[in-house]
């Protein structure tokens, strides 16, 4: 049966009783931000999204992100309607076991990413509509923003980017129901005010009654016209269809109580109707991408030469993209620093130039992910710290995204502490089923970029700003969660723990302890997360269980903090170096002697716990 605009309002009005009912049967939830957007939800789920409901991560599926995410009943009313989920367990909301959670994840097929940190989606949407321009498809992707959301800067972020590409695949819509969770929104039902700022953005606007049908139909209806993304603003209220409830405050995240749900639903049950029988759009039969994978290139470095590691990452990443089709990747104007300008130059069309917003870039790569690509995403590494949520949701989405950080430490030299990331190890290790990896050779980087390829979750790798010498055979392989023993002796009195620049330091305090019948194991650390406990542990003992760590960033969580604690109970007593102050700015061999992390502060430190 074809969906007309009365049908749709009923089928609203049975998504509401779904929301209504969940909600009370958990006793938490947010029916009344279900309310609100319920018009709009059927619209596009039974009258004009073209999507297979038996398979929602069909690769052209048009696309839905619930970006407020806490009106996630309605969405699981949605897909109960549509026949992929049994009514019965939608009253099963939040339960301890049940994928039905408070708000939306990838556990369930039809939620591609993970949503409820507000201010998200519309990135995620922006990386979507990419990738279907890149993959020559033409699935659209709907995404509802809450307007209580939109004070958030990283939703301009996305509506900037989408506009500057013209992404007419990429429909936003609004949900203004003026109520946000403590007070009124900052602009409440100021449709003209959305309107605006979108439009500035170089978008095309329609603003519209939330809860007319006919007007959300045909304003659907024109979705994909012209080359700009659409922004549908839509006037609506909070708890429609509740008597007692619609556009009232202190309504928002509380569950109506069993009486009080039951009168609710005796309003709206009259004019309800399933959506079981309504014939859904299906998807445009396009070919569906073929991207293909062959083996890795050789590398062919030669022992000596001094290349920096975050200009190997800019090499790696040409090598492996020319193997693997499924590489895409994205800068946030830094692609000169980062070397990601060689994958540009070479693969223009699988590259997007997200410019100075790294927390909207984050929400691209994980756009991108969500339809098989890997998306490598660079910048300074001391720029994600604003992207840290976004990253949160990454691995929250268990999105398959790798992140390059250029430019750590104090050995980044004269640019001072703004730019010098002395934080991002705790920061990237604290996330769910991470990898973080940290090379100090040309040879480390790009054989680590060949384990980040592999490897599906959000991983981490740390570049340099200067020049290493290579000390790696190409041959060589980094397994994750191993370690490199590049010094060791029989009578070796100190085991030496580092990674990166310091590396090299280690190395020259090795040399300087040696004419002093000191000796010492060196060991390269080269993955962080997972460690490479047994190696560090089996040397450590032959050292009599004395450690040094060393490392280009603040003690907190990193190296030291790492090895301390992975082998805590082990007997070993760890020895930390690192940057201690706030640092400033200087020449780079200045800063590691100033901050006491070079060759002879190793030295001073192994001499007092030998």
């Amino acid at each position: 049966m074809e969906a007309t605009p009365e049908i749709l309002s009923g089928i609203a009005n049975q998504l509401r009783i779904h929301s209504i009912a969940a909600t009370t049967q958990a006793g938490t939830g947010h029916p009344t931000s279900c309310c609100s957007a319920a018009d709009i939800v059927a619209a596009l789920f039974f009258g004009h999204m073209r999507y297979d409901p038996k398979h929602p991560r069909a690769y052209n599926n048009d696309r839905f992100i619930l970006s407020k995410g806490h009106a996630a009943p309605l969405l699981y009313a949605a897909w109960a309607e549509n026949g992929l989920i049994p009514t019965t367990e939608l009253l099963k909301l939040r339960e301890w076991g049940n994928d039905l959670e408070g708000h939306p994840t990838p556990r369930l097929p039809f939620a591609d990413v993970a949503t409820g940190s507000l201010g998200q989606g519309l990135s995620v949407g922006v990386g979507m509509a990419l990738n279907a321009r890149l993959d020559n498809l033409d699935y659209r992707t709907y995404v509802m923003l809450g307007d209580g959301e939109c004070a958030e800067g990283s939703v301009w972020e996305a509506a900037s980017l989408a506009g500057t590409y013209q992404l007419n695949n990429l429909v936003a819509i609004i949900d203004v129901n003026r109520l946000g969770q403590s007070q009124a929104t900052a602009l409440g039902h100021h449709t003209e005010v959305y309107d605006k700022r979108f439009q500035s953005f170089g978008w095309r606007t329609e603003v519209i009654d939330g809860h007319d049908m006919e007007e959300i139909t045909e304003v659907l209806a024109a979705a994909g016209l012209g080359k700009q993304p659409l922004a549908i603003i839509a006037k609506t209220f909070k708890g429609q269809g509740i008597s007692f409830a619609a556009d009232k405050d202190a309504w928002h995240g509380k569950a109506l109580s069993k009486d009080e749900a039951a009168l609710a639903i005796s309003e709206l049950q009259p004019k309800a109707r399933t959506g079981m029988d309504i014939d859904i759009p299906a998807p445009t039969n396009l070919p569906e991408p073929k991207l293909a994978v062959v083996p890795f290139p050789a590398i062919n470095y030669k022992m000596g030469d001094k290349i920096a590691t975050r200009e190997a990452y800019g090499a790696a990443l040409v090598r492996l993209g020319e193997a693997d089709q499924r590489i895409v990747a994205m800068d946030g104007d830094t692609k000169n620093s980062t070397f990601s300008e060689k994958f540009y130059k070479k693969f223009p069309q699988r590259f997007t130039e997200c410019f100075i917003a790294e927390q909207n870039m984050v929400g691209v790569a994980a756009g991108f992910s969500t339809h098989g690509k890997i998306p490598f995403a660079s910048t300074f590494a001391a720029f994600f710290s604003r992207a840290h949520d976004q990253i949160r949701m990454a691995a929250i989405s268990m999105a398959n995204i790798k992140l390059v950080g250029s430019h750590v430490g104090v050995s980044i030299g004269e640019d001072g502490a703004s730019q010098m990331a002395l934080e991002d190890l705790p920061m990237m290790r604290a996330l769910p089923g991470s990898v973080v990896v940290y090379p100090c050779d040309a040879v480390s980087t790009e054989k680590l970029l060949e384990e980040l390829v592999k490897h599906k979750g959000v991983s981490y790798l740390r570049t340099s700003r200067p020049k290493t010498p290579v000390i790696y055979s190409n041959d060589e392989t980094f397994p994750l969660g191993s370690a490199k023993i590049l010094r060791q002796g029989a009578n070796d009195k100190v085991t030496i723990v580092t990674a990166g620049v310091t590396v090299f330091e280690a190395l020259k305090a090795a040399d300087e302890l040696a004419k002093e019948n000191i000796g010492v194991t060196v060991i390269d650390a080269y993955s962080i997360k997972p460690l490479g406990k047994d190696v560090i542990k089996a040397a450590a003992a032959k050292t009599g269980n004395k450690v040094v760590t060393v490392e280009d960033h603040y003690p907190e969580g990193g190296i030291g903090d790492t090895v301390a604690g992975e082998l805590s109970g082990d007997g070993v007593k760890v020895y930390k170096l690192a940057v201690m102050e706030l640092p400033r700015s200087g020449k780079p061999d200045e800063l590691l002697v100033k901050f006491g992390i070079d060759a002879g502060a190793i030295v001073r430190k192994v001499k007092s716990v030998a």
